[in-house]
């Protein structure tokens, strides 16, 4: 049927449309044989993550791949439904959200690609690498041209707690630091209360910064320096 216009819309009109339109975006991002942007049409910031390759680390080879949403989706939004990992990414719900969160970086300007850590050719664990300095984090403490930013999630509840995690922060910063030769600082801002995780950052070589207040939380700001990566 046919709309007419018989004047301005209504706020509960525009509140329809809004939900309708973002309904359809995340039908099409669950969708593994929709259209969407090709990988080759949009931006690269982050110097071609995809051909990075493997790198070797005590537990195996590891691999950031990035994430395809048909592939991938089931996994991920399974990862973020364990109430360990909701209580830090927010992210917890039906798989629509976690398809969200993943489709505003795939058909966002190339700043953030979130990637499936690779261990032996097993999917294990989920990340985001973005550009710090072209991240709202940039606002809150003194960024440097092409810092780079990383957020891990280990997916399986059997591979916590045993140091996996400064093993994979330490494989993952060493990639963006090979790969990435005009990054000279790899940034994290873990929660403060997730006592693991920031100890983890400090065993991968990671120093404490400093406290930053961001919206929704108290971050320890992380840095791990391209000058340190060989002493380390």
């Amino acid at each position: 049927m046919p709309h007419t216009d018989s004047g301005p819309s209504s706020s509960t009109d525009d509140t329809i449309d809004m939900r309708l339109r973002h309904e359809e975006d995340v039908a099409r991002l669950i969708d593994p044989d929709s259209t969407g942007p090709a990988a080759d049409d949009r931006p690269d910031l982050l110097d071609h993550i995809a051909e990075w390759g493997p790198t070797s680390t005590p537990l195996g080879a590891f691999q950031l791949v990035p994430v395809r949403i048909g592939r991938d989706l089931r996994l991920i939004a399974r990862w973020m439904n364990d109430p360990s990992v909701a209580a830090f990414w927010e992210l917890d719900g039906p798989e629509e959200t976690t398809a969200s969160h993943l489709g505003c970086q795939l058909d966002g300007d190339g700043r953030s690609v979130p990637c499936l850590g690779v261990l032996d050719g097993v999917p294990m664990s989920y990340w985001e690498v973005y550009r710090a300095d072209l991240d709202p984090l940039a606002r809150y403490y003194p960024a440097r041209p092409h810092d780079t930013g990383i957020h891990l999630l280990i997916g399986r509840v059997s591979d916590r707690g045993r140091g996996m995690g400064t093993t994979l922060l330490r494989a993952a910063a060493d990639l963006v630091l090979e790969h990435r030769p005009s990054c000279t600082r790899v940034v994290a801002e873990p929660d403060l209360r997730n006592t693991p995780s920031v100890a983890a950052f400090l065993g991968a070589g990671f120093r404490f910064s400093a406290e930053v207040e961001l919206p929704g939380k108290r971050a320890a700001l992380m840095l791990r320096d391209r000058a340190l990566r060989h002493v380390l």
